[in-house]
């Protein structure tokens, strides 16, 4: 009797409800699904943008239609977390950490109707999806800092503040470059263009709030290895993407009078941007150095380095754009060898992604 019982295992009632109420590991991967996981599509718009510019079309494309299917999945996923864990939501939008993730679903929209409007000329798919990122960005902007300005209790600077709060900039330029370019496409429509100059503007400024606030953390305060999460390279990337918005609006002035009244001007800041994204590239790789080489520190597979690989793939394009804007061709050899460094970013985090997720599937095969 006790031999034919050995397999089972018995549990007081209590266990028994502990262990029903748990949660399988699917369920637990859906309600801590990092809402800045559309860096993806950010990464993987902007690059296929680079390659599709500089002549690598197959990869382009494949990346596009990569990129169709995770938009859609993403979203399907964020909206079942929203119906099922809306808590979860909450305490996201509650933490300093967290909440600047949901601006990655305005960068992602955007980026997808670029590449709509780059790669196929999808005009009305293109203004549909700018419209919605128009949306998102107003949403995500006036909630997060409104709740971040009114809740009690709030980290200190240092432990509230990383590189990760620049996809706010990110954003907000990523709807003046789709304006940019929608109004371009169109022939030129002063109130887009417009809207899209207020955006760059808008964009710039919070810059140079945010950058400033990053950078006393960084050298007024203790630093660890660990504080140096991947999204540090915002700090690039969110000025690449302004002299990217700035280029298309030198290239749209010919369309608009008001622009080509303050073309100086813009011709002048974009430049400022582009210097200013290209000064941080070689910090960045001394603190990588720093942080993975000298300070060991383990190297594995985070959603978050796809807004690492997001920069690399939008200074190439932002670089090849203002080569083509203030004709500049001499440093065009800069975007044709950048962009394999792209690719390879891209790869190595999309290799890590798919074990990560091989990984999650052997879990739940074994849940089961």
């Amino acid at each position: 009797m006790s031999r034919a019982l050995s397999g089972f295992s018995f549990a007081s009632p209590e266990q028994a409800v502990t262990q029903a109420a748990a949660p399988s590991p699917g369920q637990a991967g859906l309600r801590e699904l990092n809402p800045a996981y559309f860096a993806l599509v950010m990464a993987t718009g902007i690059v296929s943008i680079a390659a599709h510019l500089l002549g690598m079309a197959v990869i382009g494309a494949a990346l596009f239609w990569f990129n169709v299917i995770a938009y859609a999945v993403l979203w399907a996923l964020t909206i079942a977390r929203l119906s099922r864990y809306p808590d979860a939501v909450r305490a996201d939008l509650l933490d300093h950490h967290r909440c600047v993730g949901f601006f990655t679903t305005v960068a992602a929209t955007c980026v997808l109707a670029s590449q709509c409007l780059v790669l196929y000329q999808a005009q009305r798919v293109a203004l549909a999806l700018g419209a919605l990122g128009l949306a998102l960005w107003a949403v995500a902007t006036y909630t997060i800092f409104a709740i971040l300005t009114v809740k009690r209790h709030k980290p200190d600077l240092a432990a509230g503040i990383h590189g990760g709060w620049l996809v706010a900039v990110v954003a907000t330029q990523s709807v003046a470059v789709i304006a940019a370019q929608l109004a371009t496409t169109w022939g030129g429509h002063d109130p887009i263009l417009f809207v899209a100059l207020v955006m760059w503007l808008g964009g710039g400024m919070l810059y140079i709030w945010m950058i400033s606030l990053i950078f006393y953390r960084y050298t007024f305060f203790p630093f660890s290895p660990g504080d140096l999460r991947p999204p540090y390279w915002i700090n690039m990337g969110a000025v690449a993407i302004s002299t990217l918005a700035g280029a298309l609006l030198v290239q749209a002035a010919p369309h608009a009078p008001f622009l080509a009244g303050m073309l100086a001007f813009l011709k002048g800041f974009t430049l400022f941007f582009w210097a200013t994204a290209t000064g941080w590239i070689p910090m960045l790789l001394i603190l990588g150095v720093w942080r993975h080489i000298y300070c060991r520190f383990p190297l594995r597979y985070d959603p978050l380095y796809w807004g690492a690989v997001f920069p690399l793939g939008m200074y190439t394009v932002a670089t090849w754009r203002l080569a083509e804007a203030i004709e500049l061709p001499f440093i065009q050899w800069i975007p044709k060898g950048f962009i394999w460094i792209a690719l390879a970013a891209w790869t190595a985090t999309c290799l890590g992604l798919m074990r990560a997720l091989l990984s999650q599937a052997r879990q739940w095969a074994r849940a089961r």
